[in-house]
């Protein structure tokens, strides 16, 4: 059934990506629009489920939220050691967070195949909560990979590669169960590094050719929307 349902979040990942696709006439507005698909999925989405699932403190601080600094940290750290070596917009840099945004979509598909194992209810909730911002996964994933100078073809493998990814998730949990605890771990630290890709380079990037009124509003309707899709799936 879990893995039936994650299909699901395969068919929406491949829409969001088609629809990055048709729109390159309008490359600031998209990247508008995917800066503030980010910084909604980090700030309403994954925040929020890594301090639910990871509650323990590191200092008196949440471990979920230390890491996001780590993460945070850690994005700046690489992006700065690229830059250090005449490297800063490099492909790899692209596949790398194209990859990211992968190993993420993998986990979305572990959490369908692990609320399934709490019970039917609670699995199609958590469905639903996945199916609904994989559309802003795969138009993330595919805008990510080709600002870096990546050929479409490449941006194209890694689309396909984070639709399959849920699906893949979903049936790995018929052979074991990750721990709650350390998932939240694990969005903490994702989350920081994609905010600061939507801070440090989407965002930036989308004003710097064409700073317009059009732009700033696309942020805020990308931010907008992650909110309504967390309200309504809630």
């Amino acid at each position: 059934m879990a893995v039936f349902v994650a299909l699901g979040a395969f068919l929406m990942t491949l829409a969001g990506g088609w629809t990055a696709q048709r729109v390159t006439d309008r490359r600031h507005l998209v990247l508008g629009l995917t800066g503030g698909l980010m910084l909604g999925v980090v700030g309403l989405d994954l925040l929020p489920e890594a301090l639910e699932a990871a509650d323990t403190d590191v200092f008196g601080v949440p471990a979920a939220l230390v890491l996001f600094v780590a993460g945070f940290l850690l994005a700046h750290l690489v992006q700065r050691l690229l830059a250090a070596r005449g490297a800063g917009r490099t492909p790899e840099v692209g596949m790398s967070a194209g990859a990211a945004m992968v190993g993420h979509s993998a986990m979305d598909g572990v959490a369908i195949g692990a609320a399934f194992q709490v019970g039917g209810d609670m699995g199609v909730a958590v469905a639903l909560a996945v199916i609904a911002h994989d559309f802003a996964d795969g138009f993330n994933t595919y805008t990510i990979t080709r600002l870096y100078g990546n050929a479409r073809r490449r941006a194209i493998a890694m689309l396909v590669a984070d639709a399959a990814a849920p699906v893949l998730g979903a049936a790995s949990t018929l052979l074991f169960t990750i721990p709650e605890e350390l998932l939240g771990y694990y969005l903490g630290l994702f989350g920081g590094a994609l905010l600061y890709l939507a801070a440090s380079e989407i965002l930036p990037e989308a004003h710097h050719a064409r700073p317009a009124r059009s732009t700033l509003l696309c942020t805020i309707a990308g931010a907008a929307f992650i909110w309504l899709v967390v309200g309504i799936s809630g």
